[in-house]
C-alpha cells in the first residue's frame, strides 16, 4: 500500500503541476506543501478534502483504503 503522500505526488506529477501551484490551491506555501508530499508533516483534513475535490478523487483513494463488501 502506498503512503498518501506518494499518491499526492503522483496526482500532481500526472497533471504536470508544480508544488507551488498545488500550494496556491490550498492557500499555503510551496515549502509547507513540500513537507506534506515528503511525509514530513501530516496534511490537515481540510487540505485533504480540498485536494480530493481538486483532483476529482476520493479520500479513500488517496489514503489507500479499500471498501469491504
Amino acid at each position: 500500500m502506498k503512503k498518501y503522500w506518494m499518491v499526492l505526488r503522483e496526482l500532481r506529477e500526472d497533471r504536470d503541476l508544480k508544488q507551488s501551484a498545488v500550494a496556491q490551491v490550498l492557500g499555503t506555501t510551496q515549502q509547507v506543501y513540500s513537507r506534506y508530499e515528503n511525509g514530513v508533516n501530516e496534511m490537515p483534513v481540510r487540505h485533504l478534502r480540498t485536494l480530493c475535490e481538486y483532483y476529482g478523487v476520493s479520500a479513500d483513494y488517496v489514503l489507500g483504503l479499500r471498501r469491504n463488501s
